[in-house]
């Protein structure tokens, strides 16, 4: 029995019986008699025979004798000589199940493939749901049936991919410096990225992309995946010698640390999968739109509008000296550069004078704050601000209350010395005195001020995840969602950002319950432009945290003109981090006017198609821009990185307008040293569009393009077309 799921471009075909596959996942088909599952159920109107037969592979000499199905969850038993999609045991039996369809389910926009394996009494549950978008989520179940326990190893979502994908883009990374993006020509054996640092992590996004050689921005085949999942994960790319291709995702599972007893079900994370015949922006632009409809949830608040509020994060500014007379006249400062949102980050809170204590102390200092925060609240709401403030929740420091009183609260192995990470360690999440301490605590906290908005931090790794002498890592990650979960019912106008060190915790699960990821750490514009970038395949801009630094960067010390940071951080959910009582007069101006920028075209950056492009020289320059739904304007950032190549920097060919319409081409910002008649030192004279009116179609602008200003390394200009009547 064989069945079909369709989006507006995009097909899966699903053979079912005897075994569940997966035999098809690309562009829509026209013209086919394969049987479409729809809300009634599955038609089964009688598909012409050689579609059926189409799908079935030759039988190779020197192999076994009949075709083996390649299924949902890969089985060992029936020949697949590749990674299996459930490795367990029980007692050292029933460690090679085969799941046999039993019935097939239709839900909304998807499907329900229920098999059983009636001898390792075990049953799979596979639901495939493709949403209109065109992104396709996918989750196993396993359910121990039998009345002796059940160890799993291993509990994977595969999906198989076409002889022609053939190279892989993943991202590695670490602190400061996430999404790195890379290539690896998948020809034999495969790739493997596993991450066990009990977060999402700085180093492996749970991402990748595969598709034809080459594939680009705008053009080639592409296959993108996403595990969303903020534990450990394992992610494996394989060909198999007969060429195929597979994919495999899936949480990691640590030595012991999931067995189900009777009647228990263990869920895998959901796989999240689209492709594109249009490169890797329309990749990104069908995860954008199902995380704008499905993923992300606005705080349900009357007074919130729904654009997302210019921030002023108090960190790089004052750090750990909290003074609140001299943090409400930031706030004065902060409201006359344009600022919507003002934050107090670490050190309100026990004695939190330093790293090295007071976490898990989550109560006010009365020292620094012997007037409560009542009177900053209220002025930065009479300021016509929101209020934010930090919290770290899962940490603790030993130097605490909180752990002289409860030093048997640590997630740990009792008897080791783990290590410290930033002079800290995790609470146990599992443990329900801890669960409810902090649910007390940050319920007093958002219950007791006026808060809008909260920076949710977690600064370290993972090390011995102990929960009462077993390993805990999936235990911990899902304690986290449910703890979110409740604050959110409790305080549901309240929004929350997902912080990790920066990057460390990024991914759709954790979105569900957050607002607003802060990117990284570094606010070195040089660094963003790559970081942003590569977060930018599976994230929209809004819910990318992109502040403005001050001129010398804190955690690289590198130093930037204004033009620069400015620019970089537009195309985002833009704040800026600084005192802006000690900014000088020249830099808060900039500010300012990179803030009102920002704002004119929030509502397009925050809701338009965003596209990346092919330039020529890639390595020295980068362009990316945001056009709206409708095509009747666009905003485009040139980002010069490094020296260019050549003399000249080429065409700038833009991508995603009318062919039908023409565009007036405005340069909205530029380098201040960019005009010859102030410094000459690149360029004898501009591009003629940049110094007079000028109006092209939108074909020229796509094929034949704009001739680029000679930039100087590390600076932007942003340019703005919109359609005449």
């Amino acid at each position: 029995m064989t069945y079909r799921l369709s989006s507006h471009d995009i097909d899966i075909i699903l053979c079912t019986k005897p075994y569940a596959e997966l035999s098809y996942f690309g562009k829509r088909l026209h013209n086919t008699d394969i049987n479409p599952i729809t809300e009634h159920g599955p038609e089964e109107h009688g598909p012409e025979i050689d579609s059926l037969d189409s799908l079935i592979p030759a039988v190779p000499n020197g192999r076994l004798d009949t075709h083996v199905p390649f299924t949902l969850v890969p089985a060992e038993g029936l020949g697949n000589f590749s990674t299996s999609g459930v490795e367990g045991h029980r007692n050292g039996k029933d460690w090679s199940p085969i799941f046999v369809t039993q019935t097939i389910a239709p839900i909304e926009n998807g499907v329900t493939i229920i098999s059983e394996d009636a001898i390792a009494k075990l049953r799979l549950t596979s639901t495939l749901i493709l949403d209109s978008s065109g992104v396709l989520q996918c989750q196993n179940s396993l359910t121990n049936l039998s009345d002796q326990p059940y160890q799993v190893n291993r509990l994977a979502l595969t999906i198989p991919l076409p002889e022609r994908a053939k190279e892989l883009m993943a991202f590695n990374g670490r602190w400061t410096k996430e999404f790195q993006a890379y290539r690896v020509q998948i020809s034999h054996a495969g790739f493997l990225q596993e991450n066990r640092r009990g977060r999402t992590s700085h180093e492996y996004f749970p991402g990748v992309m595969i598709g034809d050689t080459g594939f680009k921005e705008q053009q080639g085949e592409v296959w993108g995946f996403h595990l969303g999942w903020s534990g450990n994960h394992h992610i494996h790319v394989a060909v198999k010698s007969n060429g195929k291709r597979f994919i495999q995702a899936e949480a990691l599972y640590l030595a012991g640390e999931i067995e189900l007893a009777k009647g228990e079900t263990l869920s895998t994370p959901w796989l999240y999968a689209t492709y594109s015949a249009q490169g890797l922006n329309k990749m990104s632009q069908n995860f954008y739109h199902f995380v704008r409809q499905h993923i992300l949830h606005t705080p349900k608040s009357d007074c919130q509008s729904t654009s997302r509020p210019v921030h002023l994060n108090t960190w790089e500014g004052i750090y750990f000296d909290h003074r609140p007379e001299y943090i409400q006249q930031m706030a004065i400062k902060a409201a006359e550069l344009g600022v919507e949102r003002f934050i107090i980050d670490d050190g309100w809170f026990g004695t939190r004078d330093d790293d090295y204590q007071a976490l898990g102390d989550w109560y006010l200092d009365k020292r620094k704050y012997p007037n409560g925060l009542e009177p900053i609240i209220k002025q930065v709401k009479d300021l016509g601000m929101e209020f934010g403030i930090w919290v770290e929740p899962e940490m603790i420091n030993k130097n605490s209350h909180l752990y002289r009183a409860h030093p048997d609260w640590l997630l740990e192995l009792t008897g080791y010395n783990q290590p410290e990470g930033r002079h800290q360690y995790l609470l146990d999440l599992q443990n329900p005195a801890v669960f409810d301490y902090l649910l007390e605590r940050l319920t007093w906290l958002l219950g007791s001020y006026d808060i809008d908005y909260i920076k949710w931090d977690m600064n370290r790794e993972i090390v011995q995840p102990g929960h009462q002498g077993h390993p805990a890592i999936v235990g911990q990650t899902q304690a986290l969602y449910r703890l979110l979960d409740i604050l959110r019912d409790k305080f549901p106008h309240v929004a929350i950002e997902s912080c990790a060190s920066g990057g460390g915790r990024i991914d759709y699960e954790i979105l569900k319950r957050t607002h607003r990821f802060w990117t990284s750490d570094s606010n070195d514009a040089l660094e963003r432009q790559i970081i942003q970038r590569g977060m930018s395949y599976f994230f929209p801009p809004e819910v990318m945290g992109a502040h403005i630094g001050g001129a010398v960067c804190h955690t690289t010390f590198r130093q930037h003109h204004i033009n620069f940071r400015g620019l970089t951080a537009l195309f985002g959910h833009m704040g800026v981090e600084l005192d802006p009582i000690t900014t000088p007069k020249e830099e808060q101006y900039a500010f300012r006017h990179y803030i009102t920028l920002h704002k004119q075209l929030r509502n397009l950056l925050h809701s338009g198609t965003c596209v990346r492009l092919d330039v020529d020289d890639a390595e020295k320059m980068q362009s990316y821009g945001v056009i709206s739904q409708n095509q009747q304007e666009a905003v485009f950032i040139i980002a010069q990185l490094m020296m260019p190549t050549y003399a000249l920097s080429g065409n700038l060919r833009l991508t995603g307008l009318s062919t039908d319409r023409h565009y007036r081409i405005i340069v909205l910002d530029m380098p201040a040293n960019i005009d010859p008649k102030n410094n000459a030192h690149t360029m004898k004279a501009l591009p003629k569009w940049m110094s007079r009116d000028t109006v092209l179609s939108g074909d020229w602008l796509m094929n034949i393009g704009l001739p680029l200003p000679v930039l100087d390394p590390e600076t932007a200009m942003l340019i703005q077309v919109i359609a005449t009547a």
